[in-house]
């Protein structure tokens, strides 16, 4: 999950860092404390690339939320099965799906002693919100009344307000929040790592807050974070909510190879890795054994283009170099046929998805495909692929693509255009792509419209897409209260999607993790969440 997603408007989690698994830089360092993982001191040691911030808005990196959901505790919490609690919450209810009541669990504590009240979530909110602060998380607010004052389209321009209008502080433990239109999904957005709370003291000094964050969940701080080395988190004391460790703390020992974060776990200087690179699976099936940890997954890879480019404007086009890549040639020769075609817009783990809504579409049909690219008027001039270095994969899989056009489509000039990780999600956010790019999303929580609405509507997309067709059915959607009515109303937004094709689904990715023999109990989610922490025991 970086998600390099950029700041303010665009689609987020996407995974050179939400999901993805690493930079394809050599460097590795070494284990943490210059010894093995197995120190006798009940803590554990689990291997990620670097987070980006430790500011709760302040991210959108999968790799920052690896740290965060030990650190906080949000209003509602998600179990591994995508099913949601409250967590900070005592209660969060609506008659309209509108305005919404929050009740906040009392006694609940900073690790710095101050109380969490209704106060610490609104001051949290609305410092992300705030269009100038060019917070990572700002759109994920977007939902809020008030908003667009905070975040003029021009971002020159002075905000109205530096407030959200719809977060109002009732007394000590309620909030009323007003949402701009009703949202059904309201409470799994809550989820979201950043809908934290804010202490006094983080507001007062964001850049100490950013090494040495002050949370409210079960894990706290055990010294500054060592950027480019570690975090090392201890249980708090003072914490009083559900998720109470059953280990003596936990240290994100972090990489810059996933290669080495694998010869490491192997070697015992690690205890837990989230990712095993793709190479290397089925020799870690094999040594791992029953510490070899498959899962499900909601990260879907996907092909988007740049549709202000009149080149790529037809659907059929579209359809075309959909129709030549063989999803699963390439998962059998790049993902050891771990993977998953992609046959609908959503992942199976995702309510409503519809196997097969993809159909023809996302079906290997060369020569139909060869119809179509005609019918569409061919292609002209240099094709550019965009991809990242954060997996060695992902020229892979872009190689036998590009192999398949040539040799289907006929289009000769081909140029693959790779783009440091650390620069990739600002590139797209600008447009400065000139052809087909790589993009993934990895599920903030476990919805429908988490995928539709954030990746796919007019003005978030990346591809230049407009919809109103698209754009009114998930409205619909988000305001029916009616669960199975609304998921209808998503079906039929990706129904338009797929018949337009702005962007190209391609595979749902396969969970493959590993733990050491010192360690038991480890769950990885598909979530935001990642490790659940505080489960983990230690031998």
């Amino acid at each position: 999950m970086t998600s390099q997603r950029g700041a303010g408007r665009g689609p987020r989690r996407t995974a050179a860092g939400l999901a993805a698994v690493a930079l394809a830089a050599s460097l590795g360092l070494s284990a943490c404390g210059g010894g093995d993982a197995g120190a006798s001191d009940g803590t554990f040691t689990v291997g990620h690339p670097e987070p980006d911030h430790l500011v709760p808005g302040n991210t959108t990196s999968s790799y920052s939320f690896d740290v965060l959901s030990g650190l906080f505790d949000n209003l509602v919490g998600l179990r591994p099965d995508g099913t949601s609690y409250n967590l900070a919450a005592e209660s969060v209810i609506s008659d309209d799906q509108k305005v919404w009541t929050i009740k906040i669990k009392q006694g609940q504590k900073f690790h710095d002693g101050e109380p969490v009240t209704a106060r610490s979530f609104a001051d949290g909110w609305n410092n992300a919100a705030y269009g100038p602060n060019a917070y990572g998380a700002n759109d994920y607010f977007s939902h809020f009344q008030g908003y667009a004052d905070m975040n003029p389209e021009d971002e020159k321009a002075k905000p109205k307000a530096d407030t959200l209008s719809g977060v109002k502080v009732v007394d000590q433990d309620t909030l009323k929040v007003t949402l701009t239109d009703p949202f059904n999904q309201f409470p799994l957005l809550l989820t979201y790592p950043a809908f934290a709370p804010m202490p006094q003291a983080g507001l007062k000094d964001l850049k100490t807050f950013d090494v040495h964050p002050i949370g409210n969940g079960p894990y706290k701080m055990d010294g500054n974070w060592e950027r480019n080395r570690q975090v090392r988190l201890v249980p708090f004391d003072g914490y009083t909510g559900p998720r109470k460790p059953k280990n003596k703390g936990v240290v994100w020992k972090s990489y810059s190879s996933a290669d080495t974060a694998y010869t490491d776990l192997r070697a015992g200087r690690i205890d837990v890795l989230q990712t095993i690179p793709a190479a290397k699976v089925p020799e870690a099936k094999r040594l791992l054994g029953e510490q070899y940890l498959p899962r499900k997954m909601g990260t879907i890879d996907y092909l988007g283009f740049p549709l202000w480019d009149a080149r790529f404007a037809s659907p059929d086009l579209r359809r075309a170099i959909s129709m030549v890549i063989d999803r699963q040639g390439i998962n059998k020769a790049v993902y050891n046929g771990d993977y998953l075609p992609a046959d609908s817009l959503l992942p199976a783990i995702i309510e409503g998805h519809r196997p097969n809504a993809c159909g023809e579409a996302c079906t290997f049909d060369p020569a139909k495909a060869k119809q179509l690219f005609q019918k569409a008027g061919g292609f002209r001039g240099t094709l550019e692929l965009y991809f990242s270095n954060a997996q060695p994969t992902y020229a892979q899989w872009m190689q036998i693509v590009a192999n398949s056009l040539r040799q289907n489509l006929g289009i000769k000039d081909i140029q693959f255009r790779q783009v440091p990780a650390s620069d990739y999600f600002s590139m797209l956010n600008k447009h400065e792509e000139k052809g087909p790019y790589r993009q993934n999303w990895e599920a903030d929580y476990p919805s429908a419209q988490n995928y539709l609405e954030n990746m796919w509507t007019s003005g978030s997309n990346r591809m230049g897409w407009k919809s109103k067709e698209f754009d009114d059915l998930i409205a619909q959607a988000n305001r029916t209260p009616d669960r199975s009515a609304a998921l209808g109303l998503y079906q039929r937004a990706e129904d338009v999607a797929v018949r337009e094709l702005p962007m190209i689904p391609l595979w749902t990715w396969a969970g493959q993790g590993g733990r050491s023999d010192r360690v038991d109990h480890v769950t990885i989610t598909p979530w935001a969440t990642g490790l659940v922490v505080n489960e983990v025991t230690v031998k």
